[in-house]
């Protein structure tokens, strides 16, 4: 028996990859132990015909996908009527979809979001008092040119278009500094 092939080895050095794939597959701590034995007894009664041409743990897990394929294969077919979902709620009778489901989120996106958020808070913070106002009077409540003059101490339109102007780039400036580029991707 050649050292690959060794069974007194197999369950200290691959038992627990051979476990946790079980588990992963099956969902069921007791059948999957169970699956890991029958894998083991008949990695032990076909331990002749391994050849050595694939890794030791790729043929016992090989074997184990077998052993999970005949575990589902005894199991009876699943049912849709026994499922108690209320199918009629959600599809015609031509099995298509009364209302469309909604997308759903992308995890990924809503995390830069958010991250976006917290920095923008925080650069506005930053701000000086005056562009900090600016900044909400233009951007949060929606004013025109027109309305901040008459909030702020700013003698025409033109003049809050610049400071409008500087306040932005103050804005990017600091939301470039935590990591946040214009293409709309962090860096």
């Amino acid at each position: 028996m050649t050292p690959a092939t060794d069974p007194e080895r197999w369950l200290g050095e691959y038992g627990d990859l051979l476990f946790r794939y079980a588990v992963a597959r099956v969902g069921d701590i007791s059948i999957a132990e169970d699956l890991v034995q029958e894998t083991l007894l008949a990695a032990w009664r076909g331990r002749g015909r391994f050849t050595g041409q694939s890794a030791e743990s790729t043929w016992l897990v090989g074997i184990l996908k077998h052993k999970i394929a005949d575990h589902f294969r005894k199991q009876p077919p699943l049912s849709l009527e026994d499922s108690g979902l209320d199918l009629d709620r959600y599809f015609d009778e031509r099995g298509h979809w009364r209302r469309a489901p909604e997308s759903w989120p992308d995890p990924e996106r809503e995390l830069y979001e958010e991250q976006l958020q917290a920095a923008l808070r925080q650069c506005v913070g930053h701000l000086p008092p005056r562009f900090r106002n600016l900044f909400f009077l233009r951007e949060v409540e929606g004013l025109s040119g027109e309305e901040i003059c008459k909030q702020m101490p700013v003698s025409s339109t033109n003049n809050v278009w610049v400071m409008l102007s500087r306040m932005r780039f103050q804005l990017r400036q600091c939301l470039e500094k935590a990591g946040f580029s214009h293409s709309g991707k962090g860096e």
